[in-house]
């Protein structure tokens, strides 16, 4: 069964001169169950954009995009936003932790927007990802990994039917790019949660089995947009 379907889903964006440049057109794309894809596409090839119309933060301008069975398009931004806190996790490439907040404190306000926070079930998460000794922390207080495993701990928090990774490991070296996917992977499949990572890195791409480039499922991922600055 499918946890995420998308059909004939486009987007486009005007310029400050007046033209529009269409950034997203995805005839069909589809994601099963506990299924981990990675999609490769280079910087300005759409992938953040279209990872933000799987998540309900943009809305798109015609198509559907349907998550378990619940189609986005047919819900006001409020309903979006339900869904995507209740069934998406999203892991960020800069993290987006609040900066005067606790490692603990941000994984709870993550679950605010879903379930409810719970405590116990935070400081396991955090524990799971190896800050058991760092949950009173600060962001600042972190290492880079370590914000990123805050990261992947909230993303979880809210026991997501789909996990959305954008380029999580690109401000990581390569020590902790490969720690930090092997941690994702690893946490998706004992919540049986579906993973969608995007990236650039073919180093990250050999570890999937299920690789797609967004060029082949995104009609306007053509080379004349790869200069455009990435939405």
């Amino acid at each position: 069964m499918a946890v995420l379907e998308v059909n004939e889903l486009k987007k486009s964006f005007v310029s400050p001169d007046g033209e529009r440049t269409v950034i997203v057109d995805v005839p069909r794309f589809a994601v099963d169950d506990a299924q981990q894809i990675a999609l490769q596409g280079s910087s300005g090839s759409g992938k953040t954009t279209f990872l933000n119309l799987i998540a309900g933060i943009l809305k798109p301008d015609s198509g559907d995009i349907s998550l378990a069975g619940q189609s986005l398009s047919k819900l006001s931004e409020a309903g979006r936003d339900r869904v995507r806190a209740q069934s998406i996790g999203y892991v960020f490439q800069t993290f987006n932790l609040l900066q005067g907040y606790t490692a603990l404190e941000n994984v709870l306000l993550g679950m605010m927007f879903g379930r409810g926070a719970d405590v116990t079930y935070a400081k396991a998460l955090l524990e799971r990802v190896g800050l058991k000794d760092r949950m009173n922390y600060r962001p600042r207080q972190l290492s880079v990994g370590q914000q990123q495993r805050v990261a992947v701990a909230r993303a979880l928090a809210n026991h997501p039917k789909l996990v959305l990774a954008d380029e999580p490991t690109g401000n990581l070296d390569f020590h902790h790019a490969t720690e930090a996917l092997k941690l994702i992977r690893e946490v998706c499949r004992e919540q049986n949660a579906a993973l969608l990572l995007v990236t650039h890195d073919r180093e990250i791409l050999t570890q999937f089995d299920h690789v797609k480039s967004l060029a082949e499922i995104n009609n306007a991922a053509q080379p004349q947009i790869a200069q455009i600055t990435q939405i």
